[in-house]
């Protein structure tokens, strides 16, 4: 069923849905996928990207997506897609100011000091985000983890392309619940949530 679903226009994303779009968000790394499933429900008007390199991540969308006995013939939503692969490579394809929002929710944390230049909040990943998005837009961030709230604020406060103010403690309006934001309350973490807009 992936390649039938697979989002493949990079060079110019408004046109990779199978219905007019207006705008086009991007989520990175969409987990269990519901947060994707969503937001895209609740923008009827937008082409929405979901990014994720995990099979069970995949395999989790892709069941909400596709009825039970139609994966032969089930075509994807028409203003969805998904991109199996690493979202660093599909930003570099991108054209400027093609975004209208991103989001990076719950992203893998690489708590160990060795493994911060994994962590998606990196300041070469930040100036590929600002390019592809256009001015004013809104980037959306979410951690659970201390280790990564931290690092989230030193690396964003030091940074001039976006407007950083600080995290919400309690997620707002408009924003979709998680399986990770779940779990954050169930094992007594507190998530941050972060709203950055790309300056121009």
């Amino acid at each position: 069923m992936l390649p039938r679903f697979t989002f493949a226009s990079a060079e110019n994303p408004t046109a990779g849905f199978s219905t007019p779009v207006s705008r086009v968000f991007l989520e990175i790394g969409f987990g269990g996928g519901e947060h994707a499933a969503t937001q895209s429900e609740m923008n009827p008007d937008v082409g929405y990207i979901a990014s994720e390199v995990f099979e069970n991540g995949l395999c989790s969308l892709m069941s909400r997506l596709v009825p039970e006995g139609q994966d032969e013939t089930a075509e994807p939503p028409p203003h969805f897609r998904i991109w199996p692969e690493d979202a660093r490579q599909l930003l570099k394809d991108m054209p400027d100011n093609c975004l209208n929002r991103a989001y990076l929710m719950f992203p893998d944390p690489w708590p160990k000091s060795r493994h911060a230049k994994r962590r998606f909040i990196h300041p070469e990943n930040l100036k590929e985000v600002h390019r592809v998005l256009k001015p004013g837009a809104i980037w959306r961030v979410a951690s659970d983890h201390p280790v990564y709230q931290e690092w989230v604020t030193e690396v964003m406060g030091k940074q001039d392309l976006f407007d950083a103010p600080p995290p919400e403690t309690e997620r707002p309006e408009g924003w979709s619940p998680t399986r990770y934001e779940a779990k954050a309350f169930r094992e007594g973490r507190q998530p941050f949530y972060w709203t950055f807009t790309r300056r121009p």
